[in-house]
């Protein structure tokens, strides 16, 4: 018996729609970065995109424990001397209120090719609305 290696034209893409609301960023991000690989399907292979389309709504309203709202620091470099820009999870949250999450989860992916194919199939969104309604997502829940 030889061993199934999954390829591109054997993987089918489903679509999940995820829930943020009072979820922990951290716990959130873990669930939500290995469905966007694949590992929760038998056919998982490691080269091969084998995960699926995944949508996170209400990402402004995660959670973070202890201090982190204020002590958490995001950092930006624009290459220049003295380029530094910092911002606390408080202010990142008020200006951009999906990048935290999307930072979060792009960060448990691969940094490859294969990680830049993953990140193209996530969609977060700050609101509990979304435009995919067509692709009729499966709900997943996580456990807070």
């Amino acid at each position: 018996m030889k061993t199934f290696m999954a390829n591109n034209q054997t993987v089918q893409h489903d679509w999940y729609l995820v829930d943020a609301n009072g979820l922990t960023l951290g716990r959130l991000a873990t669930v939500v970065a290995s469905l966007l690989k694949g590992k929760h399907k038998p056919i998982y292979t490691p080269h091969v995109n084998c995960g699926d389309n995944v949508i996170v709504i209400n990402a402004d309203k995660i959670k973070l424990t202890g201090k982190k709202w204020t002590d958490k620091l995001y950092r930006s470099h624009s290459e220049y001397t003295g380029g530094l820009r910092t911002l606390t999870a408080e202010v990142v949250m008020e200006k951009y209120p999906t990048r935290m999450v999307e930072h979060a989860i792009e960060g448990m992916l691969p940094h490859t090719k294969l990680g830049d194919q993953l990140r193209k199939q996530l969609y977060v969104y700050a609101g509990s609305e979304h435009p995919h309604q067509a692709q009729k997502p499966v709900k997943f829940e996580i456990k807070a």
